[in-house]
Order: C-alpha cells, then structure tokens, then sequence
C-alpha cells in the first residue's frame, strides 16, 4: 500500500493510465502478439524456400542460375573453405528461430545462423560438397518484423499523451477541492474565508456550495443561541425585580404573581422549544392533510377555518415532531392575528410539496418580513403590543422546515393579511 500515491492528483493518474495499460497489453497480446508470430513464420518459410532452391541449383552445378536468383532476391551468396564464426550462433534467438527450424525441416541438414545487430544483417552458413561452406548472406529484415518494436513504442506514446492530457484537468479539480479543504479548516476555526466561490466540476461545486451554506447555519445558530441567552437574561430580569420589589414592599398580589410567573413560563417554553429545534429524530411517513387540521381547529377554534388539500396527498417523509412544532407556530401566529378568516392550502408537485397559512390580519410590512424570521424579534409596530410573545415562533419554525431541507416564506395574502409559504422537498 505505500506504492499507491497519497495525493488526489496521483490516485486520479493511477486510475486512468493503470487501465489504459492493461487494456493495450490485452490488446497486444490478443491480437498482436499472434499476429507477430505468423508475419515472422511467413517471413522464415520465404526466406527457407529461397535458400533451399539456391542449394539445389548449388548441387547441379547450375551456378549461372543461382547469381541470377540470388540478385533478383537480394541475397549475397558467397562459397568458402574455412569461416572464423563465433561458437555459437544464434539459431535458437528470438529472430532466427523460425528460420532455423524451417531451414532444418526443408534441408536436412546442420545450418548455422548468425546475426549481425549492429548492421542489421543476417548470415546462414551451410555445409555443401567438397567440405565447403556456402554463406547466404541478407538483410535482417527478411525474417524479423520491427511493427511490434513500433506497436511498443506507440503504445508507451498513447500513453504519454493521454498523461499530458489528463494532467492539467486533474490539477484544475484538485486545486478546487485542496481550496475547499483550506475553507473547511478556516470555517473550523471560526474564520471567514474572503473570495471563497465554488469552483470545478459540478460535483465539487456542489460540496462547495454544501459547505458555504453549512457555514452560515453554524453562524446563525451561534448567534442565535448567543442571542437567546441575552434574551432570557434580559427577558427574565424585568418580571424578576419587578416580584422582588413587590414582595419587599408588600405591595403584591396574587393575581400579580401568577401573572408574572405564568409570563416567565411562556418565556422559559419558548427558549427550550427554540433549542430543542434541531434535535434529531427519527423520520416517518406523515399526513400533511391531517397534521394541518389538527393543528388549525385547536389553534383557531372560533374563526373561519379554510381548507384546500388534494384528494390525493403525496407521500411524504419528516420527522413529526419538529414539523408539527413549526407549523403549530406558523398556524397558531396566524390563528392570533386573523381578524376572522384562516385559509391552509396544500400544492403536491412532481419534487416538492407547497403548504401556504394565511390570515386577513394587518401583516407584515415588507421591509420588516425579512426582520421577522429572525430570533427574538418582535414586531411591536405591524402587530398588537398586547400579544405579547418571545419572538421565536416563525425562527423555531424556519430552523425545523431547513432541517427538512425546505424554505419558508412571507408574502402577502389575498385575504388582506401575511401568507407563509412553506415549501418541502419530496
């Protein structure tokens, strides 16, 4: 396993040349190599069948006939008395050991090959009468085919080529997810990354911008739980003094205590509802249709309840709770600021399913929707004062329908009032 590269860049090399190799080296042994072989035995049964009718024209004496076949062929044939050769000669190598079998076969006699590499020539002796040796001496190429030195060095070229080709696009995809690395390590420590934009293949692109987004809900969920404990600190200190100074000058009374604890645990609810927000849970099959019912007739008992749900509800996966818990706090601010009429519509798409709450309320400016979504914000000026409220009810809302990996939006009704618009993915 240490042979195997560490880097992106190299495994990525590895991947694509390794199987590029193995593919030629079949092909080459598949076709090639069988190929090579009949070429070289075509070559030594020539080149055998030339010699031996030169050697049968050598034995009639028919020497006339064998200089003029011996030119027309391109074969030196020389007679000599004594050779200075080497003790062995090459009949059993790579490139004469068709001919050497062949030239057995067809002669029946000893024939001593030798090749010259550096000159590229090739030289049979053969024993004839008078204890004298008859040399043929020829090219080399009249027995050995070079394609398969040529196939070899096109194959190392495809090769090289395909890695000169491939190298930069591997580059370019591992410098964007080396960036993505360096972000994700800058994003740990709690530092900004000024530039960062996705880059690559959609792939990686797709990570990157996974990242981006999982960045800014670590943000907001670190600034909104900063925000909730100066909240429950400051939300908390005011019904807190004002019980210790009634009940140190003895001006209190029950009713008054009660009102005020009774705020505090609406406050402290609140709080541990938004914290318990992204809790994990287990996911099951939920009917939209009736989770809404339920939630609208318990939340607006004396007001005009509109439904509009398909006859056929898609099928959809969420966990319970949490969804119920954001859409009982969309349904119940609603319910709180219709004057007479709430209207839930549910939209089955091909990928999403579109739930949309209105009432005929005052609503929501539209420089204030965005300020709405937001943490312990309460917007005293667009609703009662005397509603009072933590300010986390659409916030609680908006972290569980994102959970869901779905949106949420304000815009206005045609009722007069807000619209939320929830969209959930299928």
């Amino acid at each position: 396993m240490k042979m195997i590269p560490r880097s992106f860049l190299g495994r990525t090399i590895l991947m694509v040349l390794i199987p590029l190799i193995v593919a030629l080296l079949i092909v080459a042994n598949a076709f090639f190599g069988n190929h090579w072989k009949r070429v070289h035995a075509t070559l030594a049964r020539t080149l055998a069948g030339e010699v031996t009718t030169m050697l049968n024209f050598m034995n009639r004496g028919d020497e006339k006939s064998v200089q003029m076949l011996a030119q027309d062929i391109g074969i030196n044939v020389s007679i000599h008395e004594k050779l200075n050769r080497p003790k062995h000669n090459d009949n059993n190598s790579i490139e004469a050991g068709h001919l050497a079998k062949e030239l057995q076969n067809r002669i029946k006699q000893p024939a001593n090959i030798y090749i010259d590499r550096a000159k590229r020539l090739i030289f049979i002796d053969i024993p004839i009468k008078d204890d004298k040796t008859a040399t043929f001496a020829t090219s080399m190429y009249r027995i050995y085919s070079t394609s398969a030195e040529v196939f070899l060095i096109w194959v190392v070229g495809a090769i090289l080529i395909v890695s000169i080709l491939i190298t930069p696009f591997v580059i370019f995809h591992t410098r964007s997810i080396r960036n993505i690395a360096k972000a994700a390590n800058k994003f740990g420590r709690g530092m900004d990354v000024p530039g960062f934009k996705p880059s690559g293949s959609s792939e990686i692109r797709e990570a990157a911008s996974a990242m981006i987004t999982m960045k800014e809900r670590l943000n907001r969920y670190n600034k909104t739980r900063t925000d909730m404990l100066n909240a429950v600190g400051h939300d908390l200190k005011t019904p807190l003094t004002r019980m210790r100074l009634a009940v140190e000058t003895d001006s209190v009374t029950k009713e008054d205590l009660l009102h005020d604890i009774d705020r505090m645990s609406e406050m402290v609810n609140g709080y541990l509802a938004f914290a318990r927000g992204e809790m994990p849970e287990i996911e099951q099959s939920v009917e939209l249709p009736a989770m809404l019912t339920r939630i609208a007739r318990d939340a607006a008992p004396k007001k005009k309840i509109i439904l509009d749900f398909p006859e056929t509800p898609a099928l959809f996966y969420a966990r319970p709770a949490a969804l119920t818990s954001a859409f009982t706090n969309i349904v119940e601010n609603a319910a709180r600021y219709a004057k007479k009429t709430l209207k839930i519509t549910e939209t089955d798409n091909e990928d999403s399913v579109v739930v949309t709450i209105e009432d005929d309320g005052i609503g929501i400016p539209d420089d204030k929707k965005a300020l709405a979504m937001q943490p312990f914000v309460r917007l005293d000026e667009s609703r009662s004062d005397s509603t009072g409220g933590t300010g986390l009810g659409l916030s609680i809302a908006q972290t569980a329908i994102e959970n869901h990996g779905g949106q949420i939006f304000l815009e206005d009704s045609d009722l007069g009032g807000l619209k939320v618009r929830v969209v959930l993915p299928l």
